[in-house]
């Protein structure tokens, strides 16, 4: 190499010159050859001209909006209108000083790099060049399981057919797509992670179907359009790092008519109420109110640290529960937008409230939509759906919104492009009817990672039901009375139901009641009429139909005479009991009056218990709970069901 006297804009250099067609063919008795290269910076440009023997071979201009790559350490690939140029240097000084002079001379090199500001880019690709973060997205796996349903499930779209996957990082969508019977698939991945997936590509037996290229899509070379684009470029809030305008940027390989997977973005947003959220943000600035924190007074900073955390966006999950209105969505169709549609997004946004509460920001979540010739696959983010690594976000307001059921809450929502390949997001948002108005600026490029792992917890007005009743099935220790002529309780349960036992632990069934035939936790009832009707299937396989309650021995015995008669005991083998039963209680038989007359349902279950220990509840067939009784006397079995007409008052054990 070596600079020219004639002008500092002028530099030489020994070259090997290999041309192509705009068809990707060889150019014509253009074979590779020996040139001389004589670089001039003209204009914003560089113009090139390739020499041998004192005789000019080719010519070209490059400009800011022309294609180029460095590949390996020695090339230089350029994309003009009609032709490509595959530059061969000496030596690696010679092409990295060629390269040097590509990016000083030359506003920008890329789309991409009009866009972005070289540090974020570089903190970018060398994010996801590590296999951890890989690994992360990897083992999401409601994405991945998705995106291989989507395309697996389309295969007529794949069959047969090229395909381009931007941003590859791993590979695993490439694969997915040989998989569903791809005839060439073209891996684009800017970062490191490429060579990795080349590992793959070549340790799986697809080098022949899969060819990675290491480069940004907005500067490689792929050799023939494409049928079908496929790409994971969602970020948080779905728009964030920019990725999707790289995903439509593609489009200019694809064919008229090809496929974009995912096809369609949704980005719904709705109020939310989270007194404790703001009270955390809130706090978090009061830190630099210590007037003396080792000696050095903060307070000076506290009011900037609260615009700061303000300007914060949340990035962590939530119970659906806290949100006020149904969501507003916003579509883009990927196969129709272009990449300049998503440098300001600004759509309105209006709710009718149907709960009561505080405003303190906007929610956000998306959905994406893949839509194939066979079926159309969705891929969710919302609260009520399971758990993606894009969580969801939420964008508070500088003061909450007060609210009632039927008001309604209108604004608009608004996100400009910023060169962090990232947004700044503005909400503003006002309640009808009222001069009640708030609003907030934020850096969707500096969020807070608020998420734990823990479960989304529930707003605390979200119970209208007594919690412990609701979970139990009931009111542990409280009094339930009990309809004599009925067999029903207050709420229209059967007794049996809810396995109780009297108050004064002793249950004389001395009268049986009807039971309502359609509480269909009954089972093998009879036309007739039934007492402390057990409704578990303790014992199966019984003939005649009865349903069967569990009783102490004792307890017939004090039966009127008139009922004692019709207790015939029969045995069941061990093979006949309750599994759950025989189980826990290790259980060889039990014994069941024989079915007869409508008054004659009862058995007894011979159950050994330990003295003062509680014997544990059952889970059984037809009901959620099995009620105990605690501290019995040393072989005292079990009491499982019963009521008594001459004591109304019940407790549930």
């Amino acid at each position: 190499m070596e600079v020219s006297s004639e002008s500092k804009n002028v530099t030489n250099y020994d070259v090997q010159l290999t041309q192509f067609q705009a068809d990707g063919k060889p150019t014509p008795g253009q074979q590779s050859r020996d040139v001389k290269l004589r670089v001039e910076s003209v204009n914003g440009g560089l113009n090139l001209t390739f020499s041998a023997d004192g005789a000019v071979v080719a010519e070209g201009r490059v400009v800011p909006s022309t294609t180029r790559v460095a590949s390996g350490d020695f090339l230089h690939i350029l994309h003009f209108e009609q032709a490509t140029m595959v530059i061969r240097f000496a030596d690696t000084i010679d092409a990295s000083r060629f390269a040097t002079t590509l990016k000083r001379d030359i506003a920008k090199t890329s789309v991409f790099d009009e866009r972005t500001e070289e540090s974020s880019a570089k903190q970018y690709f060398q994010f996801y060049g590590y296999l951890c973060q890989q690994q992360n997205m990897m083992q999401d796996f409601a994405r991945t399981s998705t995106y291989q349903a989507a395309i697996l499930q389309n295969g007529e779209d794949f069959r047969g057919k090229v395909v381009l996957d931007v941003g590859a990082g791993s590979g695993i969508l490439s694969f997915f797509a040989a998989h569903a019977g791809a005839r060439k698939v073209y891996a684009i991945e800017a970062s490191s992670v490429a060579q990795h997936a080349k590992t793959l590509v070549e340790n799986n037996n697809m080098s022949g179907i899969i060819e990675v290229i290491h480069g940004q899509i907005e500067e490689v070379h792929v050799p023939e359009e494409v049928d079908i684009i496929i790409s994971e470029p969602m970020g948080y809030m779905l728009f964030n790092e920019r990725m999707l305008e790289t995903f439509l940027h593609a489009k200019k390989w694809l064919k008229p008519n090809g496929r974009m997977f995912p096809s369609q973005g949704d980005l719904y947003c709705s109020p939310f109420m989270d007194d404790m959220l703001s009270m955390e943000m809130f706090n978090k600035a009061n830190f630099w109110c210590m007037s003396s924190f080792h000696g050095v007074d903060l307070s000076s900073l506290r009011a900037t640290a609260a615009d700061e955390y303000a300007r914060q966006p949340v990035v962590d999950t939530f119970d659906v529960r806290i949100l006020l209105a149904r969501p507003n969505r916003y579509t883009v169709n990927f196969s129709t937008a272009d990449e300049t549609d998503l440098h300001r997004i600004h759509y309105p946004v209006k709710f009718e409230i149907t709960q009561p509460g505080t405003i303190h920001g906007l929610a956000f979540w998306f959905d994406v939509a893949f839509i194939g010739s066979t079926s159309t696959i969705w891929l969710s983010t919302a609260p009520h759906e399971p758990l993606t690594h894009w969580y969801q976000v939420r964008c508070l307001l500088k003061s909450p919104l007060l609210v009632r059921i039927g008001q309604t809450v209108t604004g608009t929502v608004t996100l400009l492009a910023n060169t962090r390949q990232s947004y700044d997001v503005t909400i503003e948002l006002s309640v009808d009817g009222t001069t009640q108005r708030s609003s907030n600026c934020l850096d969707l490029k500096n969020p807070y990672f608020r998420y734990t792992g823990m479960q989304a917890q529930p707003p605390a007005q979200a119970n209208q039901t007594g919690p412990t009743d609701a979970y139990w099935g009931g009111a542990a220790d409280s009094l339930t009375t009990i309809n004599p002529s009925t067999g029903l309780d207050t709420t229209g349960k059967s007794a049996g139901y809810a396995g109780m036992r009297g108050t004064n632990d002793v249950a004389v069934m001395s009268s049986y009641g009807p039971v309502g035939s359609s509480y269909t936790g009954l089972s093998g009832l009879t036309s007739g009429t039934n007492g402390s009707v057990m409704s578990t299937r303790i014992a199966s396989n019984i003939s005649g139909g009865a349903a069967y309650a569990v009783m102490p021995d004792q307890l017939i015995a004090q039966q009127p005479a008139q009922q004692q008669h019709q207790q015939q005991q029969a045995q069941l083998p061990a093979s006949q009991v309750h599994p759950a039963l025989a189980s826990r209680f290790g259980l060889h038989s039990v014994q069941v009056a024989q079915p007869g007359s409508s008054s004659s349902n009862s058995s007894s279950v011979r159950i050994p218990v330990v003295a003062n220990q509680p014997v544990a509840a059952i889970p059984v067939q037809g009901l959620s709970t099995v009620y105990r009784q605690t501290s019995p006397a040393a072989g005292q079995p079990y009491m499982a069901a019963g009521y008594d007409t001459t004591n109304t008052q019940w407790q549930q054990q």
